[in-house]
């Protein structure tokens, strides 16, 4: 039996802006804990894996309402990182994604309880204290931690912040 070749994966991480007025400069979003998969105990984006023939945008959309329940609306590209995760043994490209809620007043629910703890809304300056304390070491179990393409996001695409164009 030959040796199975590894292969890049297309993952796709979603932000999903708290509402369409959210400021350019530390918008709110959506994050929660994963459970029980690659990157388990670190917080991520709703998102999953590019499925054969389907866009980036109708997966967002497929990914976050399987695991929120949210419908979204005006969904847009916004930049895409380089993942290599030798501990797992996997290989990614994710495309980051960002969209709405298409009524605000609907609330994230955990539909999948076996992959995320729960889903909080969480501001960009946050994110950057996270990863500035991930990158200074200095985190002893106090802080979050955050799942490979989030910190990579930061460090590939430094002027990148998730906002609507």
């Amino acid at each position: 039996m030959a040796p199975v070749k590894p292969t890049v994966r297309v993952g796709l991480g979603v932000f999903v802006l708290e509402s369409s007025q959210e400021p350019s400069e530390n918008p709110r979003f959506l994050m929660g804990k994963r459970k029980n998969a690659h990157g388990a105990g670190t917080y991520a984006l709703p998102g999953g894996h590019l499925e054969f023939g389907e866009t980036p945008e109708k997966c967002a959309a497929r990914e976050v309402l399987e695991e929120t329940g949210l419908r979204v609306s005006n969904i847009q590209f916004m930049t895409a990182t380089n993942d290599i995760m030798e501990a797992d043994g996997k290989h990614y490209i994710t495309l980051f994604m960002v969209c709405v809620r298409e009524n605000d007043i609907h609330t994230p629910q955990v539909l999948e309880p076996e992959k995320c703890e729960g889903w909080e809304w969480i501001r960009w300056e946050d994110l950057m204290a996270w990863v500035k304390r991930a990158s200074e070491a200095r985190d002893s179990g106090v802080g979050r931690k955050l799942f490979m393409p989030m910190l990579n996001l930061v460090s590939q695409r430094p002027s990148i912040i998730p906002t609507l164009r």
